[in-house]
């Protein structure tokens, strides 16, 4: 995506002007006043037309790194709650380091804000528990605890017998604190840093009782409940278990209309591309529980990871979230997600998933926040933008621009990330185009960006060229790298966003660029007059 801006500002504004139509981009928001009520409509966009997965966005134009937690609500904000991996953590990769947990922030669902880290996991301490020579450390939820007044954050691990560490924090977005290590009835006596509990949910019931839904895996992936004490920091050693068979995991609990339901993954297995979802349902937390129902044979090409109970007066949604794993690759921080609201039958039993593309929230709930009233929304762009990686060895990617004024071009950006190890740079080079939009000539300019100073989630890499422009002149955007392991991706939209803007790619070390139609990569231009 192109954006010519004629700087006579400061940058800072236009960069702001970028972020909130990226945002239109991938997901559509509007009101419409109805009397004297404004109706807020949301529609969630999770694959484009194509059926591929939408990567979201940051307000900085990154994407969004917090994977298997979930999406939690305080005070009429939303907080994405998890694991992130673009510090490149490779599950059973020995060498490869913890990033930590992070959480996002959000008013609508849309626009989310990056809140950092919930702890600092760089430290030795954090690396000797969760890097890849362990079994890593997932799975961030956070509860409020009402009398105390503290957030209370249970995380995986697999360096304990019990298979969690808590911690505390006055704000939802942290930091938190580490308590002590909670107890547990189940595996209790089992060894010290082996495969006892997995994946978990906390849960707050209507009367502010707590409990902890969680994976035991000495029975093979069975689904247990255990209630909490009233600070939530612990158990109480009232549980019931195996409420499933087993080859389970990842289990989600919650209220509705005075019935417990649990979903959960089914079956289980490490980084799910299309595992089942099915549930169980109770009249109460710790049973007894109902023969189990399968709701979705693949969670819309993922795992399931979450049940968000959104509360808005008497309006109630019960936003599914499933994790869209990468397939198992190397690089997980180009996983995404799948969100939709799950309906119910009038006797209570949750219906089928439907995977939609796309889906308007209002039509399940009247979602009221506040909307930036800068935002002009164009509905028709909702495509969104997907990832690619390939930029290495002899294949090369260009992107063309046309200057819409004559200036000083200062910076240009380009959407990338680095997917495997690279063994060598990502080199971003300004050409004048030709009148079919292909790179010609010698470079105008040219920047080695190390690999080593890149990550593995989607961000902007910025490159500052300061060389003359003119106004209705075509440019291109040239990326390569001599790699010959590893890649460099980019991001990529199936729609012409801009006129005078054409992607090419070059598999011969860019001797002749070969157009795509109705492709273009996402990038900035910033033009000082």
């Amino acid at each position: 995506m192109i954006i010519n801006m004629k700087i006579t500002t400061a940058i800072c504004l236009t960069l702001f002007v970028f972020q909130n139509l990226l945002s239109q981009i991938v997901e559509a928001q509007s009101n419409v006043n109805v009397g004297n009520k404004e109706v807020h409509s949301t529609t969630i966009v999770n694959f484009n037309n194509m059926g591929n997965q939408i990567t979201r966005f940051d307000s900085l134009a990154a994407a969004l790194d917090a994977h298997d937690g979930e999406i939690a609500v305080f005070d009429g904000v939303y907080y994405l709650y998890g694991t992130s991996y673009d510090c490149g953590y490779e599950w059973g990769n020995k060498s490869s380091s913890f990033c930590g947990f992070k959480v996002y922030s959000s008013e609508d669902l849309i626009n989310w804000s990056d809140k950092g880290f919930l702890f600092d996991a760089k430290t030795t301490l954090w690396q000797t528990r969760c890097n890849g020579s362990t079994y890593g450390c997932y799975r961030p939820h956070v509860i409020y605890n009402q009398s105390s007044k503290l957030y209370v954050l249970w995380i995986n691990v697999y360096d304990n017998v019990v298979g969690y560490r808590v911690f505390t924090s006055k704000y939802p977005a942290g930091p938190f604190l580490e308590q002590a290590n909670p107890k547990l009835v189940v595996n209790n006596d089992a060894p010290v840093a082996g495969l006892n509990n997995g994946d978990h949910d906390t849960f707050v019931d209507d009367d502010g009782t707590a409990y902890l839904a969680f994976t035991d895996w000495r029975t093979k992936g069975t689904i247990v409940i255990e209630k909490l004490t009233p600070d939530y920091l612990t158990g109480t050693g009232k549980y019931v278990k195996d409420i499933s068979k087993g080859n389970t995991e990842a289990p989600s609990l919650f209220k509705r209309n005075g019935i417990y339901y649990l979903l959960y993954s089914d079956p289980n297995c490490g980084y799910c591309a299309g595992t089942g979802t099915s549930y169980r349902s109770a009249m109460s937390p710790l049973g007894p529980w109902s023969e189990e129902i399968k709701i979705s044979s693949n969670s819309c090409g993922g795992q399931p990871s979450f049940v968000s109970v959104i509360k808005n007066g008497s309006d109630i949604l019960f936003l599914y979230g499933s994790d869209l794993w990468n397939h198992g690759a190397k690089n997980e921080a180009l996983a995404n997600y799948f969100w939709a609201p799950l309906s119910f039958s009038g006797d209570g039993s949750i219906n089928p998933i439907i995977c939609q593309d796309t889906l308007n929230i209002s039509e399940h709930f009247t979602l009221k926040s506040k909307v930036n009233s800068s935002v002009s929304i164009n509905p028709t762009r909702l495509d969104g933008f997907v990832t690619s990686c390939d930029i290495r060895d002899s294949l090369q990617r260009s992107q063309s621009f046309v200057a819409t004024s004559s200036g000083i071009l200062t910076q240009v950006s380009f959407t990338t990330f680095k997917s495997g190890y690279p063994d060598s740079g990502l080199n971003i080079s300004i050409y004048k185009a030709n009148d079919l939009n292909q790179p010609t000539g010698k470079p105008l300019f040219s920047d080695l960006i190390p690999a080593d100073s890149m990550g593995w989630a989607p961000k902007s890499i910025f490159i500052s060229p300061v060389i003359y422009v003119t106004a209705g002149k075509r440019y291109a955007i040239v990326l390569k790298s001599t790699a010959s392991v590893g890649c460099f991706g980019f991001e990529y939209t199936a729609s012409n966003l801009v006129s005078g803007g054409v992607a090419h790619f070059s598999s011969d070390c860019g001797k002749i660029f070969i157009p795509e139609k109705n492709k273009m990569l996402m990038f900035q231009t910033f033009i000082k007059r």
